[in-house]
């Protein structure tokens, strides 16, 4: 059973893996560091808990207490129980969702393992925006995919921001980083997946009539701001495009995914 541990200083040591969350470069480098990461609110706290992540500690106010008796009654990790004004002083914003939990990273995990007995597969090059990266994986959870693999520059997808707009989807959704970003394609391919990139490509065809009687399928999806980088957009097996209304050539990625997630899941 976590042991309770009011404290009021928001300057106690103990609270350092809490400190200062919105400076994302220095959170990237403490979670990096110590091998961390940070879940928000109490739905993602209790599937973090509930998918095998060991917590570190756990940070709420009094009242939110009651709601993740369960979780603290099922863990040997500290509870530190602060009033909110504390807590907002500790993380440097409103801790509205009640609970923050710190909780150690997982190692990833192989290319070979996440892809064993996959059908439907997104694959994430150069997205940066944990807001998306997290998105998508909600998404391709919702939808019925598989597994996730990320280019190495992708944003974390366990930064807290990622986790909360995903809803924990990463604690679920097998997923890793992909080591070899010129040859993850043709690799992809080479293990029989017919990979799919979402591209304005002046060849790029319907989604629906890009994935039609596929079965094993990788979704590609490119950054932001330009899209798929040259290598991946002719890497791949297939281009596709999301059909649009007059006046409309994309969608930004996150709502693309849904949608192309949705049409895949249907093939």
């Amino acid at each position: 059973m976590a042991v309770l541990v009011p404290i009021d200083d928001p300057a106690d040591p103990r609270l350092a893996d809490y400190r200062d969350l919105r400076d994302v470069e220095l959170r990237k480098h403490l979670e990096g560091e110590h091998g961390l990461f940070l879940a928000e609110g109490e739905k993602v706290v209790r599937r973090a808990v509930e998918a095998g992540h060991a917590p570190r500690s756990f940070l709420m106010a009094p009242r939110w207490l009651d709601g993740l008796a369960d979780v603290l009654d099922r863990s040997e990790a500290p509870c530190y129980v602060l009033e909110e004004r504390l807590a907002e002083q500790v993380t440097g914003f409103h801790v509205h969702r009640g609970a923050l939990a710190s909780l150690h990273r997982p190692a990833l995990r192989s290319v070979d393992d996440v892809l064993e007995g996959a059908r439907s597969v997104l694959v994430l090059e150069d997205l940066v925006d944990h807001t998306n990266v997290g998105a998508v994986f909600r998404s391709g959870a919702a939808l019925g995919f598989d597994a996730v693999l990320l280019a190495p520059r992708c944003a974390d997808p366990l930064y807290r921001r990622s986790i909360k707009v995903g809803m924990g989807a990463v604690f679920t959704m097998p997923w890793t980083r992909l080591p070899d970003w010129h040859e993850a394609l043709p690799d992809l391919s080479a293990r029989g997946f017919t990979t799919v990139a979402l591209t304005l490509a002046d060849d790029a065809v319907g989604i629906e009539d890009a994935v039609a009687g596929l079965d094993r399928v990788a979704l590609v999806l490119g950054s932001e701001g330009h899209g798929l980088s040259a290598r991946w957009e002719q890497s791949a097996d297939r281009r596709a495009i999301i059909p649009m209304a007059e006046g409309i050539d994309s969608l930004n990625v996150a709502a693309a995914s849904a949608v192309a997630c949705w049409v895949t899941a249907r093939r």
